[in-house]
């Protein structure tokens, strides 16, 4: 059974954050609000786990994970940004954007597309992740929680627990997060293309 943690969407308890990021480093895999829906997490070092969430959603090899970051420092490890794009990265982070930049060398190769070798970067703007991810020290490996046939991403933890229960680690519960997925923009193109129109609005890229 997984542990069902429910936390603040405001005011994150930190024991209750502590908790989670003590199961990610363990090899769990959570469920966890953001700004625009729910997700699945898991230790960006983890190549169990990521398989484990890979199974959930039922994803190929194709699949684009994403590389849930705090702040635009942690980026530059993972993505090769060059001015422009970090000027259009700042203008747009954080909020309910995923962002597909060219992947830097010294990213596995399990995080990126096997054919593009691009990473999603994402810097979400709610405060359960957000202290999260500063409790972990690291970005966090990350996946829309839609399941296999559904139209729409989970958004009630209650939901979320009937539905996978056996194969989470933990649910933090902090209520109703939307259904409606990020924006994605390719900016490992020119120009950058909007793959997806999501809850983040963008005038132009």
């Amino acid at each position: 059974m997984a542990e069902y943690l429910e936390i603040h969407p405001k005011n994150p308890q930190t024991r209750l954050i502590k908790q989670a990021a003590n199961i990610v480093r363990a090899g769990g895999v959570i469920a966890y609000p953001t700004d625009s829906c729910y997700a699945l997490g898991c230790h960006v070092g983890d190549a169990e786990a990521l398989e484990r969430i890979r199974r959930i959603r039922q994803a190929d090899k194709n699949h684009h994970f994403t590389l849930v970051c705090r702040d635009l420092s942690e980026i530059a490890r993972y993505a090769r940004v060059d001015t422009p794009v970090f000027r259009l990265l700042k203008a747009h982070t954080p909020g309910p954007f995923t962002f597909l930049l060219p992947a830097t060398r010294e990213t596995p190769k399990r995080l990126q597309h096997p054919k593009r070798r691009t990473i999603g970067i994402r810097v979400p703007e709610h405060p359960v992740p957000h202290l999260l991810l500063a409790e972990l020290g690291e970005p966090l490996m990350s996946s829309t929680l839609l399941l296999p046939g559904d139209e729409t991403p989970l958004t009630d933890a209650d939901q979320i627990r009937d539905r996978l229960d056996g194969v989470l680690d933990a649910i933090l519960d902090g209520g109703h997060c939307g259904i409606e997925p990020t924006t994605v923009v390719d900016l490992a193109v020119s120009p950058p293309v909007i793959l997806r129109q999501g809850k983040g609005q963008i005038a132009s890229v």
